[in-house]
């Protein structure tokens, strides 16, 4: 075919004549999933090509924060599902690790930053930062100054809805690179957002007070969001795309319950089977006839009553919110049994299993948190604190200074944590692992939980204690447990083989 090809452009190029229509070989390709036909003319009716600014604009944004915030706040799994998801990633907050050359300064820096984590409550801003980025697709933290931080440097991260960050009209109307409450330089970098003083939503006192805005520079905002297409700017809800299912799941919960509850009360339907044209002075029709609860009624001659059978919930009523559910945590990487709060269908091998993608998302959360919001806080926490005299060791009193350093998480426990225990004695023995990064899986520093083992050993000596009298004893399995232990591994296998 390639030889055919190339003889006919030769003989194109030197003036020959072109072979007949008949002659030519023509290849037509096409996706089923582009064509447009009546059965799916209207599935695919509100498919556009936006870009990812303009499909996110501020009206779209603003319709999609208020819908979702409604949903969490009325609907039980909602939230459930955004607070679930902001404890597993950010815990009990996040523990800081230095890594440079000088231990002593590295202890200092870790616990003095600890003390001032604690003062401004950065681990539950971080949760509240995480619920807004899956709430509402977003969240804003201002650095500035509080003189109220009990701590050395009085450095604060204040919290900023999505709604406060906006481009005002037509004050902004003379810069061209402002878009949607962040102005941009000539490269598309961020250099600056327009910070409204007041919440829009908070009613008279917005408008009483007129459009009052900031310009704060980007060094001193961080942005929290997740961009989902190139050139994205700002986020939307990360539950969007389950809104609708949210709204399913309530509408039919309430249509079953009204159902069972009409079925539930004394009520009926008085009937006859004579004609219709039969006129009877008994009963008029669709008239009400009022009936206490307990007593028995006599009817008129040719007259009959009939209860409403009781028929809600159906038998599928579960299975259908079940798959609702499970479709709507799909989108958070989210297993069934933590947005249900229901393990009940679980055992010990899909439980691992189901969970594997979630901890892989949290772990990817943790770090783009530690990239986005930590670094920064650190960053401009040794900025202030270099300013204070004396408090920080003379090798790291240097401004914009970039320290090696880590960030430590909550672990996540294990359901076997016997297993677990002799995994990580196999692993520390081939060398295949460290205890640093043991450690770290459990969300602990290697060095301070060392110490304190020596600590404890060396009290255990003072104190003439053995490590077989200091160990608890060990716990006494069962037959049961035995046997269940032998279920849980069968059914491992059986899943890996599949």
């Amino acid at each position: 075919m390639f030889k055919w090809l190339r003889q006919l452009g030769t003989r194109i190029a030197g003036g020959a004549k072109a072979p007949s229509r008949d002659r030519v070989l023509v290849v037509r390709g096409k996706y089923d999933a582009a064509q447009t036909t009546h059965e799916n003319r209207r599935h695919w009716a509100n498919a556009d090509h936006l870009s990812a600014n303009a499909a996110a604009n501020a009206d779209i944004r603003r319709i999609l924060r208020s819908r979702a915030r409604y949903e969490v706040a009325n609907n039980s799994y909602a939230k459930g599902i955004v607070l679930t998801l902001a404890n597993y990633v950010v815990g009990t907050g996040p523990r800081l690790q230095m890594l440079t050359d000088d231990p002593e300064a590295n202890r200092l820096i870790e616990k003095e930053f600890s003390l001032w984590a604690k003062a401004v409550g950065l681990a539950h801003k971080l949760r509240t930062m995480r619920i807004s980025q899956c709430e509402t697709g977003e969240c804003f933290g201002l650095l500035a100054t509080n003189p109220r931080v009990m701590a050395p440097v009085q450095l604060d991260v204040r919290l900023i809805e999505a709604d406060q960050v906006c481009t005002p009209w037509p004050a902004m109307r003379n810069e061209p690179n402002a878009i949607d409450g962040i102005i941009f330089d000539e490269f598309g970098n961020p250099i600056a957002y327009t910070i409204l003083r007041r919440h829009p939503g908070d009613g008279f006192a917005f408008r009483s007070s007129g459009i009052d805005y900031d310009v704060m520079p980007v060094e001193s905002v961080i942005h929290l969001f997740r961009a989902e297409r190139p050139g994205q700017n700002r986020g939307i809800p990360e539950i969007t795309s389950s809104l609708s299912l949210f709204a399913t799941m309530r509408r039919y919960t309430l249509a079953v319950l009204g159902a069972a509850e009409q079925a539930a009360l004394p009520s009926g339907v008085i009937y006859t089977d004579a004609p219709a044209d039969v006129e009877s002075a008994a009963v008029e029709p669709m008239d009400t006839v009022e009936m206490d609860r307990g007593t028995w009624m006599t009817m008129p001659y040719g007259w009959k009553i009939g209860q409403v059978k009781a028929e809600q919930p159906t038998t599928v009523y579960g299975d259908f919110k079940h798959e609702v559910i499970n479709e709507i945590a799909r989108c958070l990487n989210m297993p069934f049994n933590i947005a249900a709060g229901n393990s009940s269908g679980y055992n010990y091998a899909s439980g691992r299993l189901d969970h594997q993608a979630f901890f892989k998302a949290i772990r990817i959360d943790q770090a783009y948190l530690g990239d986005v919001v930590l670094d920064r806080v650190l960053s401009a926490w040794l900025n202030e604190a270099v300013l204070i005299e004396g408090y920080l060791p003379q090798s790291l009193r240097t401004r914009d200074a970039d320290f090696p350093h880590q960030w430590f998480w909550d672990g996540l426990e294990h359901v076997d944590p016997q297993k677990e225990a002799t995994a990580q004695a196999t692993r520390l023995t081939s060398h295949t692992t460290t205890l640093a990064a043991e450690f770290a899986k459990a969300g602990l520093d290697w060095e301070s939980e060392l110490r304190q083992r020596a600590r404890e050993l060396t009290l255990m000596r003072e104190l003439g204690l053995t490590m077989q009298q200091a160990a608890p004893a060990a716990p006494t399995v069962t037959d049961d447990e035995q046997e269940d232990e032998g279920d849980v591994t069968e059914d491992a296998d059986a899943r890996q083989a599949a």
